[in-house]
C-alpha cells in the first residue's frame, strides 16, 4: 500500500480566476516508510528550530514564510528566509518519497467548461498509477487538506469508472480507468501534517519554476518573493531534490512536470 499526500498552489477557478497558474503536487511512498518519514521530518524541524528558531510544531506555509506574512511577519530577515528554505530542501533528501507536480496554465484554456482541479487531479493520479504498475498488487490512497476534498472525491470516483487521458504522442485521447486507487480522498488539516506541508513547499517552488520555465511568456514573481529569492533559485532548489522527482511523469522538461494545456 502506498500513501499519497496532495497540496496545491494558486486557485482552481476558471474562467473567473485569481491566478493564471494552478499547480497540484503529490508526494507518495510505501506505507512501511511512513513512521520513519515522520520521524525524519520531525528531526528536520528540530534542526531548523536549532538553526533558525522555527517552531517545531508550527505549520509551515512556504509562500507566507518567503513573503513575510502572518504568522512569520517581522520574525526572520530576508537572508534567513532564503537560507532556511535552501536548508529545508537539502534535508528532505533524507525522506523516502517520490513527487509529481501538474501545472495548469489557464491562459491556454480554450473552452469555458474546463475544470481545472478535475484535470490536474486526473493527470496526477494517472502518473502515480503508471509508476505503481510495476507491481500488479500495488494500491494507493490519497490524503489531502480539507478544503477541496469534496471535489476531489467526485473526480476520483469518476476516473475509476471512466477515464480518457491525452496521448503523449499526439492530440488524441485513449481510455484507461484508474484501478489502483482505493477509498475516497481522506481529509486532514494541513496544520497537523508535516507531509502535506512538504507537498506545499515543493508545490510553491514548482509554481515559481512554471512561471519562468514552462509558459510561453515568462510571468514575473511578486516583489515580496524577489526580495528573498533570485530568478534561477527555483532551479537550484529543484536540483537539490531531483532524486525525489518522478522524472517519468513527463518527458517535456527535465524535472518531469506535467504541463497542460500545451502552449499555443
Amino acid at each position: 500500500m502506498f500513501i499519497s499526500y496532495f497540496d496545491e498552489s494558486g486557485d482552481d477557478g476558471y474562467p473567473n480566476k485569481s491566478s493564471d497558474l494552478f499547480v497540484l503536487t503529490s508526494i507518495y511512498f510505501h506505507h512501511s516508510s511512513w513512521k520513519e518519514n515522520y520521524r525524519r521530518l520531525y528531526e528536520i524541524r528540530k534542526q531548523l528550530f536549532n538553526q533558525y528558531s522555527l517552531p517545531i510544531k508550527q505549520e509551515f506555509h512556504t509562500n507566507e514564510f518567503i513573503t513575510d506574512k502572518h504568522p512569520y511577519h517581522g520574525k526572520y530577515d530576508k537572508k534567513t528566509r532564503k537560507n532556511l528554505v535552501f536548508d529545508f530542501f537539502k534535508y528532505i533528501n533524507l525522506i523516502d518519497f517520490k513527487t509529481i507536480s501538474v501545472v495548469i496554465n489557464k491562459n491556454n484554456i480554450n473552452r469555458p467548461d474546463y475544470d481545472v482541479l478535475k484535470n490536474a487531479l486526473t493527470y496526477n493520479v494517472q502518473r502515480i498509477e503508471n509508476d505503481l504498475n510495476i507491481n500488479p498488487d500495488n494500491r494507493f490512497m490519497i490524503i489531502t487538506d480539507e478544503g477541496r476534498v469534496s471535489k476531489m472525491r467526485s473526480t476520483t470516483r469518476q476516473i475509476q469508472k471512466i477515464n480518457f487521458i491525452p496521448s503523449m504522442f499526439n492530440y488524441d485521447t485513449y481510455r484507461k480507468e484508474i484501478e489502483k486507487l482505493i477509498e475516497d480522498p481522506l481529509p486532514k488539516n494541513s496544520k497537523d501534517s508535516y507531509l502535506i506541508q512538504l507537498a506545499d513547499m515543493i508545490c510553491f517552488v514548482v509554481s515559481l519554476y512554471a512561471k519562468q520555465q514552462l509558459v510561453n511568456q515568462k510571468m514575473n514573481w511578486s516583489k515580496r518573493v524577489l526580495d528573498v529569492l533570485d530568478y534561477g533559485d527555483e532551479v537550484k532548489l529543484l536540483n537539490l531534490i531531483k532524486p525525489k522527482l518522478n522524472l517519468n511523469a513527463s518527458k517535456k522538461n527535465e524535472f518531469g512536470f506535467v504541463y497542460y494545456p500545451r502552449n499555443k
